[in-house]
């Protein structure tokens, strides 16, 4: 996938969802993976052409793991003019060592949101945009349906009250497979990640399960997105919600 095609899909998200307005301020969460940083290219490139102005800046969460080296976002942000930041958290100690938890993966999510969000906050941010795309949005109605019981997915916007914030995401129309041609396309700085449980998930059961069931029956990830967007599950709706 060319960078035009990343910036025609983010922006048809942002613009059926209504996800910027003038005047917004706007922190990209900048894990080091594929994803995040795909978003912080679509993003710093709409900046210049797009109609509603709006400002930018990036925010990676460390967790406190040895190794994590964040040097190649920061040269790429610093090539976008986007003003970065790292928030330096001891949250693998807490998670592995203190605690010694068996699912960490929720906890972790939680305190790095917290961590993230009150960094977008401190920097006069009113939104945080998140790098989930297509597939991740049919992998948690997935995993809602499967170990909660309840039809749910994130929304394409959803407004933080305690933190007075709103969560975008505004790659949701981008498959996994675009974000990885778009990766390979330009060669971009992943991070590699060294949590203990990457690639050992509920999340990553569900992937191979929803994988699994595409291959016995093509398109069926773009039917599921599409119940989603059509069935009147809060939050999505689109143009109708305007």
């Amino acid at each position: 996938m060319d960078i035009q095609r990343l910036y025609s899909l983010i922006r048809k998200g942002i613009d059926d969802y209504n996800l910027i307005q003038n005047g917004d301020k706007i922190a990209i969460g900048v894990s080091g993976g594929k994803d995040s940083i795909a978003l912080l290219e679509g993003l710093a490139g709409l900046k210049r052409f797009y109609p509603k102005k709006f400002e930018l800046v990036a925010i990676s969460v460390s967790l406190g793991f040895e190794g994590m080296d964040f040097s190649p976002i920061r040269e790429l942000c610093d090539k976008l003019n986007v003003p970065y930041y790292v928030v330096d958290t001891d949250i693998a100690e807490i998670i592995f060592e203190a605690r010694k938890e068996s699912n960490p993966c929720s906890l972790c999510a939680k305190m790095r949101k917290g961590a993230l969000n009150e960094k977008a906050k401190e920097l006069g941010c009113n939104k945080v945009a998140y790098g989930h795309h297509k597939d991740d949005v049919i992998e948690t109605l997935f995993m809602s349906m499967i170990y909660e019981g309840r039809i749910h997915s994130f929304a394409p916007e959803t407004y933080l009250d305690r933190m007075d914030l709103t969560v975008i995401r505004p790659m949701l129309y981008l498959t996994e497979a675009d974000v990885i041609g778009f990766k390979n396309k330009y060669e971009l700085p992943v991070v590699k990640n060294k949590c203990p449980a990457d690639g050992n998930t509920k999340r990553e059961y569900i992937k191979n399960l929803i994988s699994d069931i595409n291959k016995e029956t093509p398109g069926v990830k773009n039917r599921i997105f599409t119940a989603m967007v059509t069935q009147n599950i809060s939050g999505w709706g689109g143009n109708d919600n305007e």
